[in-house]
């Protein structure tokens, strides 16, 4: 079995940003066995040392501009405008990794749940935690592949 990583960020005081955070407590309710979590408003440098271990990684993050429900997509290890900021890309991350650590970070993908409203103080939006279920459902079914390999 390969070890799993699941990390949401988001800000869960603006809305639909609290996709990432919100989809993890679901997937924690579902009580999979080798299956760690992690939750963070955003990406930092010191989550380098969150990833050391795992085989696979899933970053989840609420986005405007992916299409609904979700979109999922790999993610590869590269230095951008974010290696150097507060807030860093799950790329960015992963690369920064590669210069710490001297080895290939774990496989990772990121969970893109598209969100509508991201204004402080918003409730999650109806739309979002109609996406949030179908991206909960697919998280589902691709742990459950994973168990039986």
């Amino acid at each position: 079995m390969q070890k799993l990583l699941f990390f949401g960020y988001g800000n869960p005081g603006r809305g639909d940003d609290a996709l990432g955070p919100l989809l993890i407590e679901r997937i924690n309710q579902l009580k999979l066995a080798d299956l760690s979590s992690l939750v963070d408003m955003q990406l930092m440098i010191e989550h380098t040392a969150d990833l050391i271990g795992y085989d696979q990684v899933v970053f989840i993050d609420a986005d405007v501009t992916c299409d609904n429900p979700f979109e999922i997509s790999e993610v590869i290890a590269s230095k951008d405008e974010s290696y150097t900021s507060h807030a860093m890309t799950p790329a960015a991350l992963l690369y920064t990794f590669q210069q710490i650590y001297r080895q290939p970070p774990p496989q990772s993908f990121l969970l893109r749940i598209r969100g509508y409203s991201f204004e402080l103080g918003d409730r999650l939006s109806a739309q979002a935690d109609s996406n949030l279920q179908a991206a909960l459902a697919s998280i589902r079914e691709w742990v459950r592949s994973k168990c039986e390999l």
